[in-house]
């Protein structure tokens, strides 16, 4: 199923796929992250959800170029993500599904009840590589990835990332810094060095499906069926709790199975003699 054409127009908007629009700066940057609660860094148009690449390049058919290393928006989107990153505003690590992205502090709570792990479990859910950097961490507060990697006792450097992506994905670990001389390198940090207010914050499983589908929702419009669970990596029937929510609560309606679309604020997006029934 196609998303209608009134659809994709309050996508452009409020992803910012509008070259009237598009990302310029870090604080253009820092508002949009916050008008849409969570957003992938670096992705291009061929994965759901929006993404500070697409707000940069301003448009829906972004697609990343092969030569990266020369394209000025992929250039202007890796400063904006090290900018980001060093302001401490917002949250950025490998979180929904590996993959680099920026949660608001807004939603920070909902997302670290989802995907985070409490320190009584973290022995069971952790690997020990994992357990390792953790503990070197929370001794020495701030390493470069070489020294941690050195101080943990991990030689082999793939192992090595595997282990720090899974902290990333549990929100164990961030990076708070990054170095490009004399050589590249990102300085790790825990979470509780910037956010520790949020990560007190205490919210039922629910709320927190709640919150995430509400966020998503209001910058997509309307969301097809399993398009939640791909974007955010959750299971397609705690990504259903969180919508279903959303229709109690009048938010949204249910066009059909799987597919949510909000009550209120789209009709200015209306397309006359548009091919697809925005009614469902």
């Amino acid at each position: 199923m196609n998303l209608p054409e009134e659809v994709e127009s309050y996508r452009d908007r409020k992803w910012r796929r509008d070259p009237e629009l598009r990302v310029e700066d870090v604080f253009e940057a820092e508002r949009f992250l916050d008008e849409v609660g969570f957003c992938s860094a670096l992705t291009d148009s061929r994965r759901p959800g929006p993404s500070l690449y697409v707000a940069v390049c301003g448009r829906r058919d972004a697609h990343s170029p092969r030569n990266v290393q020369k394209d000025p928006e992929t250039s202007l989107a890796w400063t904006l993500k090290d900018e980001m990153m060093r302001r401490g505003r917002c949250f950025y690590g490998k979180v929904l599904r590996g993959q680099a992205t920026f949660i608001s502090l807004k939603l920070l709570p909902a997302f670290n009840s989802l995907f985070g792990c409490s320190r009584s479990v973290e022995a069971k859910v952790l690997s020990k590589d994992a357990l390792k950097i953790l503990k070197v961490l929370r001794s020495e507060w701030a390493m470069g990835t070489r020294d941690l990697r050195e101080a943990s006792g991990i030689p082999d450097r793939s192992q090595f990332d595997r282990a720090l992506t899974q902290l990333q994905r549990c929100l164990k670990v961030i990076p708070s810094e990054v170095l490009y001389e004399p050589t590249f390198t990102y300085i790790w940090t825990v979470p509780e060095a910037r956010f520790q207010e949020q990560l007190k914050r205490n919210m039922t499983k629910e709320q927190a499906l709640r919150e995430i589908a509400h966020a998503y929702l209001l910058g997509a419009g309307m969301t097809l069926r399993g398009e939640l669970a791909r974007v955010t990596g959750l299971k397609s029937p705690d990504a259903g709790l969180g919508n279903w929510a959303l229709v109690d609560e009048g938010i949204a309606e249910r066009l059909g199975p799987g597919i949510y679309r909000l009550t209120k604020g789209l009709e200015r997006y209306s397309c006359v003699g548009s091919s697809v029934p925005f009614s469902g």
